[in-house]
């Protein structure tokens, strides 16, 4: 990968409007209603109407084209629409994609989404029932016949090697639990709202698959999302302080392969997150103790400690620790364990709430939120911050 410094992309866009659905097991209605709710929440949020929209970005797993979305939604003529792959790693990609949008000139309002049924509708943590010939198919046909059918089994791999090189146990990861669990408890949109867990809840926990507990994993959320992007100097007439965009990056690992990347030198670790922070810190000019406020993909424990780890919050190993001592605030929402799982959107929009100074969880003076993407796949990362 080639050295660089800096990108052209930083400061030049910002995340302007947020919204969503409520978060629920049982929405009632259509992913396509989910998505057109979030986007029309995010557009009132940012103070901007159907008519500004010209681009959306999405996920290729979302059920709602883009084209679709803007006809139910009012949107008229598209300039730009994008879809990022990948699952959960497409998170903060959709906010680089537009931001790539907006500096280039080819869009001015881009309205970011993801909605879905995933607790009433399709359950990926039900496993790999049914997958058409592909490549990726391919790679998961050398784990799936011993047994390895589902993301938490993935997972598990990585996390057993890892309390091994560490001498750790289990209760490592309950500190990532806990924490999530805390900030959910205050905060009314959260499923767990007004349920905080102990150590002792984590660790009396059902096996899902050893050495991850029930508490180590992610819900299963009906809902939506929208976040909007537009310039910098647009966003400065709108309602809300901007939530600037100071880097982005996305990145995949040497042998990189969804979540089944068993074959690699080292599974203590995540290396596609390591491409994404050495450019976030590359570009940005910025180091972690920069950082107000971490806003980690949690849709399993074990691999917000390896987060911390990669982008050099503290020493391998050590991340149990830098958690429990609250070194630094992370998933004030709640996360994807305490608030909803929406491959990451709606930590995206937790990190704009802690820039604006309006999060229920609020750190205050936090001027610089990181904010990450889906693990073990192919994925991204942000850089937000207060304008000036």
């Amino acid at each position: 990968m080639s050295v660089r410094t800096r990108d052209s992309l930083g400061g030049k866009a910002a995340i302007v409007g947020i919204g969503a659905t409520e978060f629920s097991k049982d929405s009632g209605r259509s992913e396509l209603k989910l998505a057109v709710e979030a986007v029309r929440a995010a557009l009132d949020d940012a103070g901007l109407s159907a008519a500004d929209v010209d681009g959306l970005v999405t996920f290729t797993m979302d059920t709602s084209p883009e084209i679709t979305v803007a006809q139910a939604a009012g949107i008229g003529e598209l300039s730009f629409f994008s879809r990022v792959h990948y699952g959960g790693g497409a998170a903060c990609a959709t906010v680089q994609q537009a931001a790539l949008a907006v500096a280039a000139g080819v869009a001015e309002v881009v309205v970011c989404y993801r909605a879905f049924n995933e607790r009433s509708g399709r359950r990926f943590g039900s496993g790999v029932q049914r997958r058409e010939p592909s490549a990726e198919g391919a790679a998961l046909g050398w784990s799936l016949p011993f047994g390895l059918l589902t993301p938490a089994s993935w997972v598990a791999m990585a996390a057993r090697r890892y309390l091994h090189t560490y001498g750790l146990t289990p209760d490592a990861f309950g500190h990532v639990a806990v924490t999530d669990r805390k900030y959910a408890a205050t905060n009314p949109a959260a499923y767990f709202h007004g349920k905080p867990i102990t150590l002792a809840d984590h660790a009396a926990s059902r096996w899902i698959v050893e050495p991850l507990r029930l508490l180590d994993c992610c819900q299963e959320t009906d809902g939506g999302q929208a976040v909007v992007v537009t310039s910098v100097e647009r966003a400065r007439d709108l309602p809300h302080p901007p939530a600037v965009l100071t880097a982005a990056a996305q990145g995949a690992g040497r042998a990189q392969e969804q979540m089944t990347g068993f074959y690699r030198h080292d599974l203590t670790g995540l290396p596609e997150m390591s491409v994404v922070a050495r450019q976030l810190w590359r570009t940005s000019g910025l180091a972690p103790s920069d950082v107000d406020v971490g806003i980690l993909y949690d849709h399993f424990t074990p691999f917000v400690l390896m987060q911390l780890e990669e982008f050099g919050f503290c020493a391998p190993g050590e991340a149990a620790g830098f958690v429990a001592e609250e070194r630094l605030p992370i998933n004030t929402h709640g996360g994807q364990l305490g608030e909803a799982y929406l491959h990451g959107m709606n930590g995206v929009a937790e990190a704009v709430r802690q820039i604006r100074g309006t999060s229920v969880n609020q750190i205050p003076g936090a001027a610089r939120t990181l904010v990450t993407a889906g693990t073990g796949v192919p994925t991204s990362g942000l850089i937000l911050a207060s304008d000036g």
